[in-house]
């Protein structure tokens, strides 16, 4: 398995060259694959990673789905509805999970969309979309890159923990199902 820092290298190659139109898909969207025990690595790595992509001319933009999330929580209109229904049954973890899953998705859905018009039109614009992490237990992003289809206007990276079985199949995590319907470049 190559190193991170090779996954780098190979993935920089790839977005300089740009995407071909094949029958996946021609928005330019990738996927930096990694093992979920290097997630901590790779969030090292990052600093010196946007560093250097800014050295080779891109405008380099941001996007954590950690801080997404935290932040839709706790701007969340039914925060006191459901911090009042966990208080009377804190051990309920599935209706806890399910009450963040049908919220958290269209809420992120908007936000990366946001993200992404505002860099419409930047030359030399890329998007890393880092801590996929946080988005389990409630979506995967390959439900989020599905729906977002055809708003990709600038090179988007995904940091992506978890396993590649396949061309296109990947399992987010290692452990949830494989998944074969993303149309992106996976590194």
């Amino acid at each position: 398995m190559p190193s991170l820092k090779d996954s780098f290298d190979e993935l920089v190659v790839r977005v300089q060259s740009g995407r071909d139109l094949d029958h996946a898909s021609y928005e330019p969207i990738y996927y930096l694959i990694f093992p979920p025990q290097e997630i901590l690595a790779v969030k090292r790595m990052l600093p010196a990673w946007e560093s250097r992509l800014r050295n080779d001319g891109w405008t380099v933009q941001t996007f954590s789905m950690a801080q997404a999330v935290q932040e839709i929580i706790g701007q969340a209109p039914l925060l006191k509805l459901w911090v009042a229904a966990d208080a009377k049954a804190p051990l309920n973890w599935d209706k806890t999970n399910q009450a963040l899953a049908n919220y958290i998705p269209g809420e992120l859905k908007k936000r990366l969309e946001a993200a992404l018009d505002a860099l419409q039109g930047q030359k030399n614009a890329i998007l890393l979309v880092t801590d996929l992490e946080a988005l389990h237990p409630y979506t995967r992003i390959g439900a989020l890159e599905s729906q977002l289809y055809g708003k990709f206007c600038v090179p988007t990276v995904f940091f992506y923990p978890g396993e590649r079985t396949g061309k296109t199949r990947l399992k987010f995590l290692g452990f949830y199902p494989e998944d074969g319907n993303y149309r992106s470049v996976h590194v």
